[in-house]
């Protein structure tokens, strides 16, 4: 059988801001039968999805193609022209990414642009292609196949725009699909629900495809093959059941034991009194005009009320939009709630930060999700670092400049970095700076929102070890908000599940470690595990998918 994808000694060149010319894929080879689908792996920068867009002919702003071939269906894509490149573009590969939102014309009807292709190359009429997106929608298990095309893509849920993206992809029946990490921003019920849905019509329609991502739970229930990637080199390519029963190279191995399961209650603070180090009873909080009960229009949470004990970890989880990242803005009182009570160490909290003192601003600090908008790209690292301890402990000179260099140890950065700006470190480096701030202020509690979720496995591990590293050293107490449940259960040892604005449980080692509530059971079941047969063997009681899932 000959291959449908044929890459020989590729290479691709990165332009630094110096002007120098930096290799980032080093002369990969890979091959890709009609059908198969081969996952790319490997942690941030590793050139996971430089080599997937390179299948398209398509090289980054910066980066070009510097050498090797590419073969598409018996196109050589390095050799056509951008017009010739257009033709194979949508028609013999297309495209899936990371986030549908911005794959969409937010003011056009989604069904007009899952049609749009075949508009452009004139593959079909109008009243045909529209028929084959609804039987699409329909493959793909979207709720409503005649009606949602005609929504708008804020109309629909970020588990079904991805399907739709999907359906835009397939339309023209390419022979290539490539998903670029397009599951990473879902919630875990969602989606199982999405993997499902691009197995199943991937088979039907007997496309090949390259599936971009860092984690090897999600490929293993996709993938027929694994192509292991580090620094824009192959390092190991097998079977899925191969890669991960036998691997045999280190770097594997790693990113197969960042999936380990971890023991909850990882706290090891010795605890010298039972006092609450958090409370917080009747939180309500969300957005729009006030009602006249004083509450507002659309209320985020209801009713929320948890504790925390000093040198322990609170975890929170549930879907995207349950409240959870709502929740955590309020108790850090950057969204002041409209009722209940906050009280931190035995002392009322203001529902506002800036009706509180500045001691009870440093005790509360927020880690939030992305370290790239929280970080003023405009200053350097140490400017970064020295606001806090100017601000909370009027620190200058030698003392700032000691302590900034403390707090760069702390998190396992080089002092070289003091004079980097954020647009200069990696992610993983982003999120350490976004933590050390936070350390600057010597908190008691800090709230981490989805802290991890834009990180790789590998990098993620080792800021979940950096945080219990700095609870055991600073007796610290962490508020851990994620949809990830293993990074939550590795850290935390309680457990709240939010569902629709509203705490539905509470897991504790001292209730019960195993989930009571039917939400949290269909939450806990939908982690995916490390074996390819998971997917297909999982069953999940329909009424419950329909009820917590579709709505």
């Amino acid at each position: 059988m000959e291959n449908l994808v044929e890459i020989r000694n590729l290479k691709v060149e990165a332009t630094t801001d110096a002007g120098r010319r930096l290799e980032i894929i080093k002369g990969i080879d890979l091959d890709i039968a009609p059908g198969e689908i081969v996952a790319l792996i490997g942690e941030s920068g590793s050139g996971k999805t430089t080599i997937a867009l390179t299948i398209m002919g398509y090289a980054r702003p910066g980066c070009r193609i510097s050498g090797g071939s590419i073969t598409v269906a018996g196109k050589n894509m390095v050799a056509l022209g951008e017009r010739q490149r257009a033709q194979v573009r949508g028609l013999e590969v297309s495209y899936v990414p990371q986030s549908a939102a911005a794959a969409f014309n937010p003011s056009k009807r989604i069904i007009d642009q899952v049609v749009e292709v075949t508009r452009i190359h004139r593959l079909m009429p109008l009243a045909q292609a529209r028929e084959k997106a609804i039987s699409l929608f329909r493959a793909l298990s979207l709720p409503d196949p005649e009606g949602i095309g005609y929504r708008y893509p804020h109309q629909v849920s970020g588990g079904q725009l991805q399907r739709l993206a999907a359906a835009m992809a397939l339309i023209a029946d390419p022979k290539l699909v490539i998903f670029d990490e397009p599951t990473t921003a879902l919630d875990v019920t969602t989606q199982i629900e999405v993997l499902r849905a691009f197995k199943a019509v991937m088979k039907k329609s007997g496309s090949a495809g390259v599936y971009v991502s860092h984690d090897l739970a999600v490929v293993a229930q996709i993938a027929d093959r694994i192509v292991v990637l580090r620094g824009g080199e192959v390092q190991e390519v097998g079977n899925t059941a191969d890669i991960l029963s036998n691997a045999r190279h280190p770097y594997t191995r790693e990113l197969l034991s960042a999936f380990e399961p971890k023991a909850r209650g990882a706290s090891v603070v010795a605890v010298a009194e039972s006092r609450p180090l958090l409370q917080v009873s009747g939180l309500i909080a969300g957005y729009g005009p006030t009602q006249a009960d004083g509450l507002p229009l659309v209320r985020a949470v209801q009713e929320a009320s948890l504790s925390l004990e000093r040198g322990r970890n609170l975890g929170i989880i549930g879907e995207s939009g349950c409240g959870k990242s709502t929740l955590a803005r309020s108790i850090a009182g950057i969204l002041p709630a409209s009722a209940g009570k906050l009280t931190l160490d035995g002392r009322e909290l203001a529902r506002s930060a800036r009706q509180r003192s500045r001691e009870q601003l440093r005790e509360l600090q927020i880690v939030f999700q992305h370290a790239d908008t929280s970080l003023n790209p405009a200053k350097s690292i140490e400017e970064i670092l020295g606001r806090p301890l100017k601000f909370y402990h009027g620190m200058k000179g030698k003392a700032r400049d000691a302590r900034i260099d403390e707090l760069l140890d702390m998190v396992r950065l080089p002092k070289s970095l003091r004079s980097r700006t954020p647009a200069e470190l990696s992610g993983g480096q982003k999120q350490r700076v976004n933590f050390a701030r936070a350390l600057a202020a010597e908190p008691k509690l800090i709230v981490c929102d989805e802290i991890t979720s834009a990180l790789d496995t590998v990098v993620a591990a080792a800021v979940i070890d950096l945080l219990k590293e700095m609870q055991r050293e600073l007796a610290l107490s962490y508020i851990f908000i994620s949809h990830d449940l293993s990074v939550v259960e590795a850290i935390c040892d309680e457990i709240v599940v939010m569902y629709n604005g509203r705490k539905v449980e509470e897991i504790t080692p001292a209730r019960s470690k195993v989930p009571q509530h039917p939400y949290s059971q269909l939450l806990f079941s939908s982690v995916p595990k490390l074996d390819p047969g998971w997917l297909d063997s999982l069953e999940r009681d329909p009424e419950l998918v329909k009820t917590y899932v579709h709505g």
